[in-house]
Order: structure tokens, then sequence, then C-alpha cells
């Protein structure tokens, strides 16, 4: 049995693990990763992140051909097939993977493919593909497995008409109606998608608004927009049975109601993919969901085995977990590091959200003194341009100091908008001020300059004693 060593072994090759073994080679420290598919990139570029935002990016610009007046000359509006608009994406996942893979020959880390299982604390058994099997040994582990999405044992997901998160991607055709149980981000985006594409949609929620983390105007925005689509939403609903048949799928509700679709999405929770690791032969153990716990150096309770990414929980987001893996990084080598908590949300619905800070009801809450600024898009020239007049920026700032304490944004573009406020935000006192927005000149026509008016329609609101 062969057996290779290295200063760290990562195991994953998703963002959070990619980044991690790439600052870990820069270091010094001879790496290698460990991944299960036969090529890189992990659940972000092949089941995740990159084929769902590149979904959604073709289906909106089939919503632009078919809407805006300038195309409408050009004949009917046209219709693709969910299929059709997959062939775009699979383009995007190769260019992905060919990138990643270069990038790992760059550095100098090792990529090993198969399955690692913990036998000890420093070191690791591998299933190759061809079924022999390698001893790696380490000083150090990462753990950056990724997650799934949960599947509860009642629901028959080897069915042609249910589906998750994953799974929905092989789809080979388009369903007239289709049913989406669970209205968290990815269940809200791909109803979206969905509707976008012509397909009636059902989005059941369990909760009672759409995505309530964020600013409470903007769940109302999405709701709306959503609606707006054709999507019906279902709010207070769990299921109590799922019942595919040759034709559809049938949900009956715990309410009593039955809800018919030609197919069924689940999109309701994910879980840490740790359960093929053999934890338990190095005492360490994840929680109900999968998912392990890290101190401020991103440890776990095994002294040199480390976890970063969507395997460690919230926030769950490829940025996020490419800036882990870097901290984790410097972490081990005894370098300063920061612990991820102020990345901004980025949610890819039709039309997208972004937003960083506080929301309305946490300063309420908190009694913060703060006012708030606006920009409808529909007023900016560049929005007028481009036709794309839905949504707004929103600014909280503090009524005393000016100081910068949430930027939200809904519509076209609005996870590059979020940035400017972010950078703003992140400014020392007194830089970090809605000040800078009024005192700042912004290229004409763009979105940019959104902040200007929302800034000054902020000031204006604010109270002079």
């Amino acid at each position: 049995m062969a057996e290779q060593k290295f200063d760290l072994v990562v195991i994953g090759s998703g963002p959070a693990g990619e980044a991690a073994a790439m600052s870990a080679a820069k270091k010094g420290l001879r790496a290698a990763v460990i991944e299960k598919r036969q090529v890189v990139g992990g659940n972000c570029t092949h089941k995740g992140t990159i084929p769902s935002k590149a979904l959604r990016h073709s289906v909106k610009q089939l919503m632009r051909y078919n809407t805006q007046s300038v195309f409408r000359a050009l004949g009917e509006p046209r219709r693709l097939t969910f299929p059709q608009v997959m062939q775009t994406v699979n383009k995007v996942i190769s260019y992905q993977v060919e990138m990643h893979t270069a990038c790992y020959a760059r550095n100098r880390v090792e990529l090993i493919v198969g399955e690692a299982r913990f036998r000890d604390t420093n070191s690791v058994e591998v299933l190759l593909p061809d079924g022999a099997t390698e001893i790696i040994s380490s000083e150090k582990f990462i753990i950056a497995t990724g997650s799934r999405p949960y599947r509860p044992a009642d629901v028959d997901f080897g069915h042609a008409r249910v589906y998750d998160s994953d799974t929905i991607l092989d789809m080979q055709h388009t369903p007239h109606s289709i049913m989406i149980y669970g209205a968290g981000v990815i269940g809200c985006e791909y109803a979206s998608i969905f509707a976008g594409l012509g397909v009636k949609v059902d989005l059941i929620n369990t909760r009672g608004s759409l995505l309530e983390f964020l600013d409470d105007e903007i769940s109302d925005a999405l709701s709306y927009h959503l609606r707006d689509m054709g999507v019906t939403v279902r709010h207070r609903e769990e299921y109590a049975k799922v019942v595919p048949t040759d034709s559809g799928v049938i949900m009956e509700m715990q309410s009593g109601k039955r809800i018919h679709a030609d197919a069924l999405l689940w999109c309701n929770g994910r879980t840490g993919n740790t359960s093929g690791l053999g934890l338990d032969s190095i005492g360490l153990e994840a929680n109900h969901r999968g998912q392990l716990s890290v101190d401020e150096h991103y440890c776990t309770e095994v002294d040199n085995v480390y976890a970063v990414g969507d395997v460690i929980g919230w926030p769950s987001l490829a940025s996020a977990s490419y800036d882990q893996g870097r901290a984790v990084a410097a972490a081990i080598v005894g370098r300063g590091h920061r612990i991820i908590e102020d990345a901004p949300t980025g949610i890819y619905t039709l039309p997208e959200i972004s937003s960083v800070g506080k929301t309305e009801s946490e300063l309420t809450a908190a009694k913060v003194p703060y006012e708030v600024g606006r920009a409808l898009f529909k007023h900016t020239a560049r929005a007028q341009i481009s036709g794309e007049r839905v949504g707004m920026l929103k600014i909280l700032f503090h009524i005393e100091t000016g100081e910068i304490l949430g930027i939200h944004c809904f519509g076209a573009e609005a996870a590059e908008i979020v940035h400017i406020g972010q950078a703003i935000m992140k400014q020392p006192a007194p830089n970090n001020s809605i000040d800078y927005f009024v005192n700042t000149t912004f290229n004409y026509p763009t979105m940019a300059e959104a902040y200007r008016s929302a800034a000054l329609d902020g000031l204006n609101r604010v109270a002079r004693l």
C-alpha cells in the first residue's frame, strides 16, 4: 500500500479547500488536496453557485429579449427548454474546471483523486477510482468537504419527478409546472429561474415571510416581484406526505391542502458532507446537520484538524469560504488572520438582492437612532437606458454621526453595487459617513450614482435641531 507524506492535506477542492491549499503552498508548506470527483471545483462549480448563476444569466437574457421593445421587432417572444439553457451552463463549468486545474499545477499543489477516510489524527486512507487504496500522512488536515441537499427519508428522491438542488441540473425536460418546497435562498433563486422560463411555480415557504434575515422592505419587494412573475407563494405551510405519480407529484400539506405539479424541487436545508470521513477514528463528532464546530482559528476539537466552508455552517457562501480558506492557512503557520463575519449577502433571484450591515429591524431593536436614504432605479438614467428599471438602493445611517450602518440593494447588478457601500462602511470614522456619497462625483449615467441620490434623500430626512 503506497504512502505519501505532506505538511498539509486538504479534503475537498471547493472554494474553501482550494483557497486553503493555494495559500498554504505560497507560505512554503507542502500541500495536497484530496477530491472525490474526477474534476476539481467542488459542489460550488458542479452543482451549486456556478451552474445556478449561469443558468440564471441565460434565463435573464431570454427575459430581456422577450420583454424589451427593441427586440420585439425581430419576431414573436421565444421560448427555450431547460436542457437548451443547460448547454450554456455546462460550457461555463468546463471553463471553471480548466482554470482551477491549472491553478493547482501552477502552485505545485498535489491533487489526489479519491475518497478520504481518517485512519488516525495524522493519516487518511484514500480509496482511488481504480479500487486501490493509498495512505496519505500529514501534520495538519483541513476538512473542506462542503454540503449537500438535505433529503428526508419519507421523500422518494429516486423517483423521476422528484429533484433536489443537485439533481435538478440533470433534468432532461421542461415541466409545465413545478413545486418548490423550501423558500430559502436556493428555493427563491430557482423559483425566479423557472418562472422566467415560463414554468408555473408553487413556492412553499415554511416560514411567515421570504428570507426573514433580509431587511423587511427588501423581503417585501422580492415577494411582490416573484408574484408579479407568476409565482404562487404559500407561507406557513409544511408537508405531511409526498406522493409522486407517473404524471406528476402531489404534496399533501399539514394544513389539509393538496398541491399538484409536474415535478417537485426540494430545497429545504443542507447537510455537511462528513458522514464518510471516519470522524470517529479521530474522536470528532459532527452535529445533527453534519456540521463541525471550530474555534477562532478554524480548528476543530482535534488540535491538528481544521474545518472551513459550508461544512462549518453559517454563512455558507462561496465568497466567505474563499476567505476562510486563506484565513485557516494563515492560522496554521501562526500568522494573523480574521474570522469571516462581515461577508455581504448575494442572492441571485430575478431581480437580484445584496446587502451588508444591519437591517432596519435590528437597528430598531437595538434602539440605534438611524435614518433611511432611498434611490429607486427607475429614476436613474442608466436604468432607463438599460431597461433594468426594477429595484432600489437603500442606505441606513446614524442620525448623529452619519456612519453607514447598512446597505440594502434590490435590482439589476445588486451584488456588484453593494460593494461600493461596503468599501465606505469599512473605512475608519469619520470616513465611513454618508457624506462621502454627496461629496464625491460619480460617473453619469451609471447605476452607482444611486448612492448619491439615496444619500441626498436620507440627509433631507434628518431632523435638524
